[in-house]
């Protein structure tokens, strides 16, 4: 069975820094583009970065482009996300997940097979 499990979320203060991970397994985690998502309370899921199954390209959001870093360790079948300056609206939950298309498609769909439950993240100001 296919898992995605997040975690590293918490409480920050503005400006400051955290780092999420999520380990896969029950999947061939090389073969698959990776992406993270957040919903913040009262709004709709929004793409936030995604990479593709080799880590060679990656896609961000416009609203954490300089400050979000995406990345994947296919060894330890891992994606990570380094989020730095963090900002209050920032806060949401955020969740990770798979998918065998095109990591560039998942901006533009959100179309994923798997999907994590997700850790909160809640930025203070």
């Amino acid at each position: 069975q296919v898992q995605l499990v997040e975690s590293g979320g918490g409480l920050v203060q503005a400006g400051g820094s955290l780092r999420l991970s999520c380990a896969a397994s029950g999947l061939t985690f090389s073969r698959y583009a990776m992406g993270w998502f957040r919903q913040a309370p009262g709004k709709e899921r929004e793409f936030v970065l995604a990479i593709n199954w080799s880590g060679s390209s990656t896609y961000y959001a416009d609203s954490v482009k300089g400050r979000f870093t995406i990345s994947r360790d296919n060894a330890k079948n891992t994606v990570f996300l380094q989020m730095n300056s963090l900002k209050p609206e920032d806060t949401a939950v955020y969740s990770c997940a798979a998918t065998m298309r095109s990591s560039r498609d998942i901006a533009n769909t959100g179309r994923m097979e798997y999907w994590g439950k997700g850790t909160l993240v809640t930025v203070s100001s």
